[in-house]
């Protein structure tokens, strides 16, 4: 493992000189009648090679592009930034992924979204609801397209209004097959107790609904301070083609402060929350676990209809482009928000380290080790902050 991260580093290393090196949040004159006009930032464009071991996954290896850019040479108008990767791992999981946070001229508008292609992914199963038991491991596996795209129009100051769509197409599910030789099934998959139709047909999930945004990040990619509030909702039906008939809500609320004055010590809060009304298929359930909320746990580990966690990481810089942080999660899934509260929160907690692969723009590569209850643990990479 050590090994593996060693070669990682060296490649980060060496495509950081390619990096750009000017200041972060450096400022650039605005252009006058009688003076010369602003300069442009020059586009960070960096691809480099990944390779990492997370617990859904084993061990993965891919390639990753990472522009950032900035429209116009306003420099009180966040930078855009976009995502493209692909990755394969020893447990046949492919994933091809393209993503983007798009701020127009003078944010008046701000497009985010997502096209992702998981080929062939399998993953592990535990049925749903707060108790589930590692006894009830099934493995599953499945394909599934994925395509979201918000628009908002800016309303006020860092106050975002508009619209957003979110379509999945699940196929090919194929249950109990013997895929981790080291995890022979004992019983038949907890999947199997659910509607046939959930696993057995080709299904489109395609919703539609309202958003209200409100950023005041300094910076989206890596925040010093500022506050971030979601409030959005979903509803998926037959008038947009969807084979099944949900709700969901969403909630997610952030806090950034520096606790010194040349911001080396950052701390970040998160609050989640989300909340589904209807016919909720297995794979639309919300869960716990994973690379962004209570890391530590399997992705998925703990799935249901309602979820509430809360998240606080203390990062701190260390030398030269590498980071540390500190991390807490509390969370809870249930069939209602009533029983939200009638188990025991799960919790996690760990570290991780940052390295800063373009300084400029304050674009991170994610280390993380996240150990949860009942010995349950973790490693992740990623790019970019958790939130």
């Amino acid at each position: 493992m050590r090994f593996l991260y060693s070669l990682l580093l060296a490649a980060l290393c060496a495509s950081a000189s390619y990096a750009q090196t000017t200041p972060a949040d450096s400022a650039v004159a605005p252009a006058t009648a009688s003076g010369p006009k602003a300069k442009r930032d020059k586009p960070s464009f960096i691809p480099f090679p990944i390779v990492f071991s997370q617990p859904e996954t084993g061990l993965g290896y891919g390639l990753a592009v990472l522009p950032v850019w900035r429209f116009g040479s306003d420099t009180t108008v966040r930078k855009s930034n976009a995502r493209l990767i692909a990755w394969r791992t020893q447990k046949n999981q492919s994933l091809v992924q393209l993503a983007h946070n798009l701020f127009t001229p003078g944010e008046r508008f701000l497009l985010t979204g997502e096209l992702s292609n998981y080929y062939k992914f399998p993953i592990n199963y535990y049925g749903f609801g707060p108790n589930t038991s590692r006894a009830d491991k099934s493995i599953i596996q499945y394909k599934v397209l994925l395509f979201t795209e918000r628009v908002l129009r800016q309303v006020k100051r860092n106050l975002f209004v508009g619209l957003q769509y979110r379509g999945t197409v699940l196929r090919d599910v194929q249950v109990n097959e013997n895929i981790d030789q080291n995890t022979p099934q004992q019983r038949p998959s907890l999947l199997l107790e659910r509607p046939a139709r959930e696993y057995q047909e080709s299904t489109l999930i395609s919703g539609f609904g309202p958003a209200l945004l409100y950023d005041a990040r300094d910076n989206i990619l890596s925040t010093y301070r500022g506050n971030y509030l979601e409030l959005s909702s979903y509803f998926n039906g037959k008038v947009l083609g969807s084979d099944y008939r949900f709700s969901r809500y969403l909630l997610d609320a952030r806090h950034f402060r520096p606790l010194d004055q040349d911001n080396k010590t950052i701390l970040a809060t998160q609050l989640v929350g989300q909340f589904n009304v209807g016919n909720v298929p297995f794979r639309e359930l919300a869960n716990l676990g994973g690379e962004k909320i209570l890391r530590g746990y399997y992705e998925g580990r703990y799935r249901d209809r309602q979820l509430v966690a809360v998240q606080a990481e203390l990062r701190r810089k260390l030398i030269w482009r590498f980071n540390g942080v500190l991390f807490g999660d509390v969370g809870q899934v249930g069939n209602t928000v009533a029983d939200l509260g009638r188990n025991s929160l799960k919790a996690t907690g760990g570290a991780g380290i940052r390295f800063q692969f373009n300084r400029a723009d304050r674009l991170n590569i994610r280390f993380d080790y996240g150990y949860g209850r009942g010995g349950s643990s973790g490693i992740y990479f990623s790019i970019g902050e958790s939130f």
